[in-house]
């Protein structure tokens, strides 16, 4: 089996460096027989995707996590996606036991108390909903991009995931941010205003702020731990991380300027 999916990865990944997006989807959809689901942040990369996905009207299943703590504006873009496309993307949640007890046990803030309650925090609201998501996929599309993070520079188009069974498919893998902004402004491709105020990476709410001029894209999310460490477990698999010496947030930190240029429409 794991051969199997490295095969058929390597074969994707090689008919798809040549191709557009529109392409891409095409042969993804060609390639691999069974269930495929697209999960969106609804973030910007994945708005993209969204927009190649509905427009190839496709069997890909476009679905989203939604933890129960995302920004205002990131229900809004979700709402606005669904009319601009006309299309419904599924929702999967965190079950309501495991979210009780965490709030019970560690607070409703609990996981900026140590690096292993904010994984916890992670693998109930996020990792958990996504293996229901994907239960029986052959394949699973993301918006991951190399240049997103060190954590993730080596993300190929396409790769076997053994542990779920799965080929795991990165279209935009080799696409820079100015090529995404392009392509949803040239396509007017409706995103979320956040990343008009200096968040390039989106996630939960009170774990992800603007970033600073000089930093990283994903240097916002979970800003008070290492820098290396810094992923919920949905694409990265880590022993717990650290934290920063002196960076323990007490309180969710607030933007008070806009500290990147906005995105040209």
């Amino acid at each position: 089996m794991t051969f199997q999916l490295e095969q058929a990865a390597q074969d994707l990944s090689r008919g798809m460096a040549g191709l557009d997006l529109t392409g891409r989807i095409r042969l993804i959809e060609a390639s691999i027989p069974g269930r495929l689901v697209f999960t969106t942040s609804l973030g910007i990369e994945d708005q993209a995707l969204t927009h190649a996905l509905a427009m190839a009207k496709g069997r890909t299943e476009i679905v989203t996590l939604d933890t129960g703590r995302l920004y205002p504006e990131t229900y809004d873009t979700w709402a606005e996606t669904e009319s601009a496309y006309g299309i419904r993307i599924g929702a999967y949640a965190p079950e309501r036991e495991a979210e009780e007890d965490f709030v019970r046990s560690e607070g409703i803030n609990g996981f900026r108390h140590s690096v292993a309650a904010r994984q916890a925090c992670c693998g109930f609201r996020k990792v958990e909903p996504l293996g229901r998501a994907l239960d029986g996929a052959a394949g699973w599309l993301t918006g991951l991009r190399a240049g997103q993070s060190a954590n993730r520079a080596d993300t190929p188009l396409a790769e076997a995931d053994p542990a779920r069974g799965l080929v795991k498919i990165n279209p935009l893998a080799d696409w820079t941010r100015a090529d995404v902004d392009r392509f949803v402004s040239d396509n007017y491709i409706p995103y979320n205003v956040l990343h008009d105020r200096g968040f390039p990476s989106i996630g939960c709410a009170p774990c992800t702020r603007a970033i600073r001029v000089g930093e990283s894209e994903r240097a916002g999310r979970w800003w008070w731990e290492q820098e290396s460490k810094k992923e919920c477990g949905l694409h990265i698999h880590r022993p717990e991380a650290d934290v920063a010496p002196g960076r323990e947030p007490a309180a969710f930190e607030t933007p008070t300027r806009n500290t990147s240029p906005e995105m040209a429409r």
